[in-house]
């Protein structure tokens, strides 16, 4: 039975970790001007948000002091309060425990494994998940701490876009998800959805900050997305 076993969730994740050795990759070639593998260890160990990372690596460059460090990585991570209250639902079942580590661990692309997994399978398991987050998590940290020792042989490593890896394999994700979504939910729900949320990020984005104008216009796009479920 699908979604069940640790096991499961780890061979599940494989392309996930796959495409985190190369984004891994690439942080670390971008951190390596600033820290050694050792500290790369630790930030992806400890902090383990890839977007984040990348931005506190830019903020390292510009000297930043680390009240601003501290904030922007706040802001930029807030979007996984709704992640995990979504993926919760998933685990009503589980542990408050089981519930913390899933939740400590959760990425947008293990979010978005759990979310095709759950096309296939009616019911998945704490451990599944666990096996899920764990497997990505092992590659992302092998694959920054391989980027930081490999990074001294690229001078300006910046030049070569390297920061873009992340939004490229989050495009391919949201891509996949897409498709799903167009098979399970009526295009004209679909679209009112996909509306609300650009509409209001745009607006939202010329009074607050980026980070901000994403986590409010996707709850008002979750929120239309309830309302509409329920007609």
């Amino acid at each position: 039975m699908r979604g069940q076993t640790f096991k499961q969730g780890v061979q599940a994740a494989v392309p996930t970790a796959l495409g985190y050795i190369g984004i891994g990759l690439a942080c670390g070639v971008m951190a390596a001007p600033y820290m050694n593998p050792f500290e790369m260890a630790l930030m992806s160990i400890l902090i383990y948000a890839g977007s984040a990372q990348f931005a506190m690596i830019g903020l390292f460059a510009q000297q930043a002091p680390v009240l601003a460090i501290a904030l922007t990585v706040f802001l930029i991570n807030i979007r996984h309060l709704l992640l995990c209250l979504h993926a919760s639902a998933f685990f009503r079942k589980s542990s408050l425990a089981q519930n913390m580590i899933i939740g400590s661990f959760l990425t947008d692309e293990s979010y978005g494994v759990l979310m095709g997994e759950q096309v296939h399978t009616g019911e998945i398991s704490a451990y599944w998940m666990m096996g899920n987050n764990f497997m990505s998590y092992t590659f992302w940290v092998l694959g920054t701490i391989l980027g930081a020792a490999l990074g001294g042989l690229l001078p300006n490593p910046e030049r070569f876009g390297l920061d873009f890896a992340l939004v490229a394999m989050f495009v391919g994700i949201f891509s996949s998800q897409f498709a799903i979504m167009l098979r399970r939910i009526k295009m004209n729900k679909l679209f009112l959805v996909l509306s609300v949320v650009g509409i209001t990020y745009l607006l939202l984005t010329m009074v607050v900050q980026n980070s901000l104008a994403v986590l409010f216009a996707t709850l008002l796009g979750c929120t239309v997305g309830v309302i509409l479920d329920d007609k």
